[in-house]
Formats: structure tokens, sequence, C-alpha cells
């Protein structure tokens, strides 16, 4: 579905991303992982044209260069960490946003438009507040409305860079849990930037880690998440540190 070959990412003399290439198949879940700095969040700018890149990014065999916004729009759906929203749109009218690429002009709907938007709202839970003024959201409600936004746009490929990073424990379950169950229809594929190692390790089907704009691994979770790898690109023994977490909810 996606291939990514040498992908550079520099400004003046700093080179954020150096060489960055994988491939990823429908029905995947890559979690990219790495260090602050490593580069995470400029992949997936990069992937979608938001930053200055040499290399080729082919998205279903299209080099997504030559390939128009609305064309793109319809493979590739993007959710970011945070949104700024200053306007009182209802739920439903923020969701529906999801469909304008499918518009013929900007201010026409279209066929299916009405059954996307319900079907958004339904999957995640949202219906019964579509009608609620999205300023009147928490976090974790905001962060589901975007979601149903993107599900709503009916992608194939889904781009989260760190998803549920200021949400609290129940609104980052039911965040990747709703991904999880997006991810099970066919012909669908999910690139996800998380800092969470066990968030990854959970809903992850394979992992690239990243360390200063490099790949250091990049396959199966197991193997990337060794820890002769996480430690050296960590610096420090990330499974002792783990299991030190875990010991405090063990009971005595």
């Amino acid at each position: 579905m996606l291939h990514v070959e040498n992908l550079t990412v520099a400004y003046g003399d700093l080179t954020i991303l150096n060489g960055v290439s994988f491939d990823l198949a429908p029905g995947e879940w890559l979690m990219i992982v790495g260090p602050n700095g490593a580069g995470k969040s400029t992949l997936i700018n990069a992937v979608t044209g938001g930053a200055p890149t040499r290399g080729r990014v082919l998205f279903e065999g299209k080099d997504t260069r030559a390939m128009k916004p609305h064309e793109l729009a319809r493979g590739i759906g993007v959710l970011s960490q945070s949104h700024f929203v200053g306007y009182s749109f209802t739920v439903e009218e923020v969701v529906r946003l999801g469909r304008y690429a499918y518009a013929p002009t900007i201010f026409s709907r279209h066929s299916g438009e009405e059954d996307a938007v319900r079907a958004a709202l339904e999957q995640t839970g949202l219906y019964e507040q579509r009608r609620q003024n999205v300023l009147t959201l928490s976090g974790g409600e905001l962060q589901r409305t975007f979601l149903a936004q993107t599900f709503c746009q009916d992608p194939k490929l889904l781009l989260l860079d760190e998803p549920t990073n200021h949400l609290d424990l129940v609104y980052q379950k039911q965040v990747f849990e709703l991904i999880q169950n997006w991810l099970k229809q066919p012909g669908r594929a999910v690139i996800s930037v998380v800092h969470d190692l066990s968030l990854a390790r959970a809903y992850g089907t394979r992992a690239l880690l990243l360390d200063r704009g490099q790949v250091v691994a990049d396959g199966p979770m197991d193997r990337v998440f060794s820890d002769e790898v996480l430690n050296r690109v960590y610096r420090m023994d990330v499974r002792a540190w783990m299991n030190k977490m875990l010991d405090q909810w063990k009971e005595a």
C-alpha cells in the first residue's frame, strides 16, 4: 500500500530525516517509536507532503507528489495529537468535513454523504452528541470527534501523530480500540507515532524505530523491541524500567 524510499528531510544544514525507507501492507499497524528528536512526527508530515523532502513516497504505486489533493485525501487520513477549535460547530458539522474530498463543488453534497456521517458518528459513540457544540466537549470527546471526521473521510491509510498524548487512560483505551476495530476492514492500514512503548506493543503489528533521523530497526514487534536495540537507542535499561513501573501495581 505504501512504499517510502530514501526519504530525507532537511532545513538548511539541519537534517531531520536521513534516508528513511520502509513498506506498509494492508492490515498492518506500524508503530513509529524512538526518543524525542528522532524525527517521528516529521516522518508523518513528510509522507503527506507537509515537509520538504528528497526521496519517494508511493501510495498504491502512485507518487504522492503527483496526486491531486482530493485524490490523496480519499486515500490517506491524518489525525494529529491536538486540535485548536475556535468555532462553534456541532459535532456532526465537524465530522461532515471529512467528506469534503468527495464533494463535486465546495458547497454541494454528494450521494452517500449522510450514510457516511452517521456511520462515523455511530462507530465512535458520538451519535447522541451529534448536535452538541464542540467548544463544550472534553479533550477525549474532541479527539473522538476528529477521529470520527477521519473515519468519515473513508481513507485506506490512517496516519496518527500521538493521537492520545494528552488524554486520560479511559480515552487512550477508547481511541486505540476504535482504531483497532477500524483496521479490521480489509484493505486498510495504520501508521502511528507513539511515545508509550506499552501502547505500541499492545496494538502494533510491527514497529519502526528511529534515532536521530535514521532507521535503527524495522520489523516484528519482538525483534524491534529487543533489549539490545531498545537499550542502545534509549540509552537506558528499558525492560528494567518497565518492570519497575509494573511492580508498583503488584499486590503485596
